[in-house]
């Protein structure tokens, strides 16, 4: 499982818009300066979760709702990856979510909740 050194990540608020499978969310962006990119697509760095279509679909489902629980809807902290967008043109990065007073890795709960595996790309 790679870290990433801080030095590496660029942080930004968001809110998590929508969430398509246990590993890839859409987010509206803040910039700061009041500017905002809306309808960003993320891919969660670090790890995969199974796919919502075929062979493992109902682990999949299960996988996007436990992250729609988690994210929908929220303003989360989203750390990306310096910039740098994945094979289908997405965002890698970290989401960080408030519960109460901890704040939790989402990429990390999905993992230890057994809804993803690390993986690396």
């Amino acid at each position: 499982m790679a870290k990433f050194s801080p030095a590496k990540l660029y942080h930004y608020r968001a809110t998590i818009t929508a969430v398509y499978d246990g590993d890839t969310c859409t987010a509206d962006v803040d910039l700061g300066f009041k500017v905002t990119v809306r309808g960003e697509k993320v891919r969660l760095a670090r790890i995969n979760a199974p796919e919502i279509r075929g062979a493992n679909r109902k682990a999949g489902l299960a996988s996007r709702d436990f992250l729609r629980d988690l994210i929908l809807g929220k303003e989360v902290l989203l750390k990306t990856i310096r910039d740098k967008r994945g094979k289908y043109g997405r965002y890698l990065g970290e989401i960080v979510v408030k519960q109460g007073r901890r704040n939790v890795n989402a990429n990390d709960a999905l993992v230890r909740a057994g809804h993803a595996k690390y993986a690396e790309y």
